[in-house]
């Protein structure tokens, strides 16, 4: 089932999410919905927040690559991140139509669990980097605007009211936050 992707504004994305384990209810459902909701958006990442979901668990499906990578990302932990940074355009389902220059390392370590509950770590690099740490600011309850210089934020305030509005609509189901 596609899920709608919830808006910039909404409280759920700015909330620590809590950590799963193999008797959480639904699961696999969340896990099933959450790649059909990706696959629909077009997008590279998606974290259960932008589902209205507060759980650690992000997924990555990003095939263009020379390193492909589509993995589900259950209770990750960053835990290194690189020397060196990178600059990069950056945009999110959560706030459609906008995009910005991020600063980030160019590498990251992670340690995780799959679908099965299964240990991993690994270190990443460049796009796939970006990507996770992207979506593993949704787990920790930041979004890629809080990077930005505050010149920039102010800049985007407009916008980023208007998208919290409704007034935006991508090509994709959305849920926008109630306004009083």
């Amino acid at each position: 089932m596609i899920r709608p992707i919830v808006a910039y504004g909404t409280p759920i994305l700015r909330q620590q999410t809590a950590k799963l384990n193999p008797s959480t209810p639904g699961l696999p459902q969340l896990i099933a919905d959450m790649w059909q909701t990706l696959d629909n958006t077009g997008g590279v990442g998606l974290a259960a927040p932008q589902v209205n979901v507060s759980l650690r668990l992000f997924l990555v499906d990003n095939r263009l690559e020379a390193t492909p990578l589509r993995q589900v990302f259950i209770n990750p932990r960053i835990t290194a991140y690189g020397i060196s940074t990178c600059m990069e355009e950056e945009g999110c389902l959560s706030i459609p139509g906008l995009s910005a220059f991020v600063t980030r390392p160019e590498h990251i370590s992670l340690s995780w669990q799959d679908e099965q509950f299964r240990h991993h770590s690994a270190t990443f690099a460049g796009v796939n980097a970006r990507i996770i740490q992207h979506e593993y600011d949704h787990i920790q309850g930041r979004l890629y605007t809080d990077l930005l210089p505050p010149l920039s934020r102010t800049l985007l305030k407009h916008k980023l009211q208007a998208i919290s509005k409704g007034k935006i609509r991508p090509g994709y189901p959305m849920q926008f936050p109630l306004h009083s």
